[in-house]
């Protein structure tokens, strides 16, 4: 058995930042059954749900990020980075742990960047094939940076850099035939038909959801099943949008919690290019067509679908 360690896993916002930091965490307590772990994470966002039904604490900050267009609420950010701050310092300080893991989204910064004055060891796992500025910076405190992608050196110190691959949802895998049956049969879909994923990411995707919109309402009935995550973000609008059209093709979902089996069932994928997704479809080996996120820092998501 391992030595028993204290964690504290920062980062959220979306899956992307979240399912990743939940299999960190499942994998320690696998190999230390006694460590204890703590998730800190940013109030409002997904994680506050999803981390405590993984059966994991977490703390809230109240960060936020920057507004891309003119907003009021960009002019309270500095005000909620150094209350952040703050707390993230109150965290540290009553839990005391031995190492931080940075996963990325609102929280990760705070916690590391105080983890880092108080001379508590971290290190940060950069899913990405395109470092954001706030892991560049923090990266010259940590002990480690955690990368999927050759090349990082570009961003952060090379004696620095594991590749480790990205941390990928349990049950994913390459599809078996028996996979399939059961993942047909989860989702109500006949052997027989063809299936379409699209998944525009946990939060939802505007251009997806508007191109499968259009689809559906120009076809009443279709010779392939789709399965549809449409995003948090879209419920009321994709509720009232279907509430009456009998489209008995299209399975729509706000969120799909059993991926493994939406992975199983897909003849062909149509995703954004988030890192976490990238990882795990290569591993579930589906064809997909990639249609990266223009919103998001750095153009991240074209720089993955390229890598």
């Amino acid at each position: 058995m391992k030595k028993a360690m204290r964690i504290i896993i920062s980062g959220g916002g979306t899956g992307g930042h979240i399912f990743p930091a939940i299999s960190i965490a499942n994998e320690i307590m696998r190999v230390s059954p006694q460590s204890e772990i703590l998730f800190v994470g940013a109030l409002g966002k997904m994680e506050m749900e999803r981390v405590p039904a993984a059966g994991y604490k977490i703390e809230g900050l109240p960060v936020a990020g920057l507004k891309r267009k003119l907003s009021l609420s960009n002019l309270l950010l500095p005000f909620k980075v150094l209350k952040s701050l703050r707390k993230a310092g109150k965290i540290l300080k009553i839990f005391k742990p031995d190492a931080v893991v940075g996963v990325g989204g609102y929280a990760s910064a705070p916690l590391l960047y105080m983890a880092g004055r108080k001379g508590i060891p971290y290190l940060i796992q950069e899913q990405n094939s395109f470092a954001g500025l706030a892991n560049r910076i923090l990266s010259k405190k940590s002990e480690k940076i955690c990368v999927a992608y050759e090349g990082m050196s570009r961003f952060f110190p090379e004696e620095k850099i594991l590749i480790t691959g990205n941390p990928i949802r349990s049950g994913i895998k390459m599809t078996t035939p028996e996979a399939n049956k059961e993942a047909r049969k989860y989702f109500g879909i006949d052997e027989n038909k063809k299936i379409l994923l699209i998944i525009g990411g946990s939060l939802g995707a505007r251009t997806l959801n508007s191109a499968v919109k259009e689809w559906v309402s120009e076809k009443e009935t279709c010779d392939i099943e789709i399965i549809w995550q449409y995003g948090k973000y879209y419920k009321s609008e994709i509720d009232l949008f279907l509430k009456d059209k009998n489209r008995m093709y299209v399975k729509n979902y706000e969120f799909i919690d059993r991926m493994d089996y939406a992975y199983a069932a897909a003849d062909v994928i149509i995703s954004r290019a988030g890192a976490g997704t990238i990882s795990e479809l290569s591993i579930a080996k589906k064809a997909c067509i990639f249609v990266p996120s223009p919103n998001v820092a750095e153009d991240h998501q074209t720089h993955n679908a390229k890598a």
